[in-house]
């Protein structure tokens, strides 16, 4: 058995901090209503440590929601400065298992299971930079976070935060962003709710983004970097409106947990075929073929194979399984503990095979 690992998320280790490798209970202390279907839910390591992790990342926690244990991944909306507790922010999903059970059971004195910090949505630091915060709903989560760092810093900054919501009642951290704006030089903040439902006096913008829009408040766009977190049809249209307006691949960084699949067609004639390996999954008595540019998740899916998964991009860890035997090529982003790799455990969703595998699942 061998796992080649092409990327790892490493955190500061210390006695008096949470150890990603080794902690894996958070308490609950507060929960605080943002918005009609959205919360703010605040955690303490149960054993009184201090939680060291960077704006943009997030936990993956383990909710026992039902008969089963679902795991979700949360963005930290708290300042990373404060390291005695982190928050997540969750909006209520219409039939969404988790986040309904989340906002109806999780209180106070609660304890869940979480792993983290995880995740590379972290804003670079060079010299006299300037942003563009972009979220959309519940995605200012990450990007709140960020905002919150640069206020306790006290330092100048050049950051606009532009913030949409379906209306202005929807606007998350509405008022914290207002008066961070007051009082934070170099912060300019616009909120961009969708329509005036149930606040027709709103006297600002509303409406969506656009690249008329992009060029009228931030004429400047090209020259910035622009850290985005939002529903993926929002993230779409700010990725092509960016790159239209002059902002470089490198400039543009975004946030997702949105499922990514590989379904790639079938290779054309004339080009090489990549003969595929065998995989078997030991417990289900399934043996399908994967080849060496394909993922083992996203075969096994195909083929109904019975995997548990959420993000597909190695940032979760809810895919994790046993590697018994064969080679892989694992790409993670964080999902997954050293530990756990050094005991044969892989992400399928983000691994390839390097030979023939057999799986425990």
């Amino acid at each position: 058995m061998d796992i080649k690992v092409a990327h790892r998320a490493d955190a500061p280790m210390d006695r008096a901090y949470w150890n990603p490798d080794t902690d894996a209970e958070l308490l609950c202390i507060d929960v605080h209503p943002e918005t009609p279907d959205v919360k703010t839910f605040t955690f303490v390591s149960r054993d009184g440590k201090h939680i060291a992790f960077t704006a943009g990342q997030y936990f993956a926690f383990d909710i026992g929601a039902g008969d089963e244990t679902e795991t979700r991944c949360y963005s930290i909306s708290s300042s990373p400065l404060r390291t005695n507790a982190i928050s997540i922010t969750v909006k209520r999903v219409p039939g969404g298992k988790v986040s309904n059970w989340i906002h109806d059971n999780l209180a106070p004195g609660a304890v869940v299971r979480a792993s983290g910090p995880l995740g590379q949505f972290i804003r670079p630091t060079r010299p006299n930079q300037r942003y563009l915060f972009l979220s959309g709903g519940s995605g200012i989560t990450p990007v709140m976070s960020m905002a919150r760092e640069l206020a306790d810093r006290t330092l100048p900054v050049d950051v606009i935060f532009l913030h949409a919501g379906r209306s202005p009642g929807d606007l998350v951290f509405r008022n914290e962003l207002a008066s961070l704006a007051t009082k934070l030089k170099g912060f300019r903040l616009y909120f961009l709710p969708e329509t005036l439902t149930g606040e027709t006096s709103w006297s600002g913008l509303h409406g969506r983004i656009s690249r008329d829009l992009f060029k009228f408040i931030i004429p400047d766009l090209s020259e910035r970097m622009i850290m985005c977190c939002g529903p993926a049809p929002f993230m779409a249209a700010a990725r092509t409106i960016s790159a239209d307006l002059g902002v470089p691949p490198e400039n543009y960084i975004e946030e997702s947990f949105d499922v990514v699949i590989d379904d790639a067609p079938p290779p054309m004639t004339g080009e090489a075929v990549v003969a595929p390996f065998k995989v078997e999954f030991a417990k289900q008595v399934r043996t399908i073929d994967v080849t060496s540019d394909q993922t083992v998740l996203s075969c096994a899916k195909k083929a109904g194979i019975k995997i548990p998964s959420s993000c597909s991009n190695g940032l979760c860890g809810t895919c994790k399984s046993k590697l018994v035997s064969g080679t892989i090529n694992m790409n993670h982003n964080g999902g997954i503990r050293q530990r756990e790799i050094d005991a044969g455990f892989f992400l399928p969703c983000c691994s390839k095979p390097l030979s023939d595998l057999v799986i425990e699942r």
